[in-house]
């Protein structure tokens, strides 16, 4: 025990001072935040630079007017740098994909399920061949649409019907349906 004038001082307040703190305590406390908020503005540049930019969010979704695609038309859009297809079936177009056996399907989808209720005459695809890529036939006016009057892909011979399923060639799967949803009766929002 440490003797000043006769008293004994008890060991607590000689170590730690009257409040309990020491002033190491309080120089570490003081080191940790500065470094903390060093960190801080280290970090926050590098991950702020990360985020998409505005030309990228803009290329997020895309709106595609419909109003001016009669039946047995289709249009062609841009959809994150690929094609997008458009098409209104005519009335024997949907005949001909509710008559297939979806059990014969080499990817099984009814055309309802590749189309939005309401909407059964609107089909909206990606236009890009499951195979290896390559942009298929079928949209533009002249153009080859394949055994099954959907969409042919000259690469490798993959054969599409009206509904964009593969029917016949190397694709694995039917044309990818992009996430879209209707804003109004004429105007689809992909993305």
């Amino acid at each position: 025990m440490a003797e000043t004038t006769g008293t004994a001082v008890p060991a607590e307040v000689t170590e730690h001072g009257d409040d309990g703190v020491r002033r190491r305590d309080f120089i570490n406390i003081a080191a940790i935040g500065a470094a903390g908020v060093g960190g801080l503005a280290v970090v926050y540049p590098l991950v702020s630079q990360m985020a998409p930019s505005a030309d990228v969010l803009a290329e997020s979704s895309t709106e595609v007017d419909i109003s001016s695609i009669e039946a047995g038309q289709a249009i062609k859009a841009v959809f994150r740098k690929q094609p997008l297809f458009v098409k209104r079936l005519t009335p024997q177009e949907i005949k001909d994909a509710n008559d297939v056996d979806v059990g014969s399907l080499r990817d099984p989808q009814t055309l309802a399920e590749r189309t939005k209720e309401g909407h059964e005459d609107v089909l909206v695809t990606m236009g890009v061949c499951t195979h290896l890529g390559c942009v298929p036939l079928g949209a533009a006016e002249g153009e080859v649409k394949g055994e099954f009057g959907g969409y042919f892909c000259p690469c490798h011979g993959s054969h599409y019907d009206t509904a964009a399923r593969i029917r016949k060639g190397p694709a694995p799967l039917n044309l990818q349906v992009p996430e879209y949803e209707f804003t109004s009766d004429t105007v689809i929002q992909v993305g």
